[in-house]
């Protein structure tokens, strides 16, 4: 089951054209709460460099008490790198979307995502906000948001609780290119209608942030405007869901499934990506170890590149270990490229052909086996072609 972030139930979302692509389109969304506000838990980037969207979010879930009733969405101007005057043009979006709700300034969470440097059209995004009309289909917010995508991401999904209470989850996001998070990630809204203190929904997102948009790499760059933002309406009946719990340990779960599921599809979209790339690490000391390592691998630009290229060159995978800061003993390290074990404290003898077309299939499987513990990761990335190169080197400035 998924719409999006209306599969929960107290969500409302709409899209409108308010002229900022070049190609014209959609470029602007209103995700609105009915009712009284819903509870909020962010991460943000922590590139330095941060966007004034950013800043000002990260200050109204202050002033708010975490409280959010709207959420303002456009594609086509980050807003980063804009000075005071940015964080003004996002304040005005702010007050338009407070009046239309009804609502505090600190209840409206501003978003952008494009071009660093290009200062926010205030006018025409608010005319446009105030022509959007509210409903249930999330499809076309969730396409209004792209940039340089190739489609849309959701996910949704329904769990039942201890006593058969069913909860609600959704979840759009958008990212192709910039993706490296650090304690946040691309743009990312995941909404349930499951009733969650924000304390409680901060601890509940955290982890699950860490074990899944964290363990994404396109191509080494945190953007300046990542954000995950988890809403939660609190429509669901009984009582409030809470960590340490069987009902906060299914939460848990179904959240952290849910934020994999649109980090992987961010990884499979990555700009000009023909295979996702899907690293499993086992046998780790720690779980933050295995993660360190799934990731360099997963990171690993000559990686990429050879997975592009079809290339059984195993060596660049235990090379990206090695680099990754964790100490293993290469004697005891194996290495798989899908099914074949390739390296296993030593070069293995392996058949070349299968190892190609384990490689050339649109998802490519890698597994490390450090065999000094109990811990597993994974991490999600994608190949390294030459239509990156040229997506990016074409960006407009």
């Amino acid at each position: 089951m998924s719409n999006g972030v209306t599969t929960p139930f107290g969500f409302v979302v709409g899209a409108a054209e308010a002229g900022l692509r070049e190609h014209g389109g959609d470029d602007l969304v209103l995700l609105a709460v009915e009712g009284d506000a819903a509870n909020a838990a962010a991460t943000f980037t922590t590139n330095c460099f941060r966007a004034a969207p950013v800043l000002v979010a990260e200050a109204a879930l202050a002033a708010g008490g975490g409280r959010v009733r709207g959420v303002i969405i456009n594609a086509g101007c980050a807003n980063a790198g804009t000075g005071a005057q940015g964080i003004e043009d996002a304040r005005a979006v702010v007050a338009a979307v407070a009046q239309r709700l009804g609502c505090a300034l600190a209840e409206v969470i501003p978003v952008s995502t494009g071009l660093i440097g290009s200062r926010l059209a205030v006018e025409p995004v608010i005319r446009a906000m105030q022509g959007i009309t509210l409903g249930r289909s999330a499809n076309r917010a969730a396409r209004a948001i792209l940039t340089t995508d190739t489609r849309a991401k959701q996910a949704g999904s329904v769990v039942s609780t201890s006593r058969g209470r069913k909860v609600r989850l959704g979840g759009m996001a958008k990212g192709s290119g910039m993706i490296h998070p650090q304690m946040a990630t691309m743009l990312a809204f995941v909404t349930t209608d499951a009733p969650i203190a924000p304390e409680h929904l901060r601890a509940f997102l955290r982890p699950a942030v860490d074990e899944t948009f964290n363990q994404v790499s396109v191509d080494g760059d945190t953007s300046t405007n990542d954000m995950v933002l988890a809403l939660a309406s609190g429509t669901a009946d009984g009582e409030p869901i809470v960590p340490g719990t069987p009902d906060g340990d299914t939460f848990s779960t179904a959240l952290t499934d849910l934020c994999r599921s649109l980090a992987v599809q961010i990884a499979a979209d990555g700009e000009g990506a023909e295979h996702l790339i899907e690293v499993t690490v086992t046998g780790a000391e720690s779980h933050s170890d295995a993660r360190r390592v799934a990731r360099a691998v997963v990171s690993s630009n000559l990686l990429k590149a050879a997975v592009h290229g079809a290339d059984p060159n195993w060596g660049r995978i235990a090379s990206a270990a090695g680099q990754s800061g964790v100490h293993f003993d290469p004697d005891r390290l194996r290495i798989g490229i899908g099914p074949v074990v390739v390296f296993a404290g030593r070069p293995c003898g392996f058949d070349g052909s299968a190892v190609r077309r384990a490689l050339r299939r649109r998802t490519v499987r890698l597994s490390l086996d450090l065999g000094i513990g109990q811990a597993t990761a994974m991490a999600w990335g994608c190949d390294l072609t030459a239509e990156y190169v040229a997506i990016n080197s074409e960006y407009p400035t």
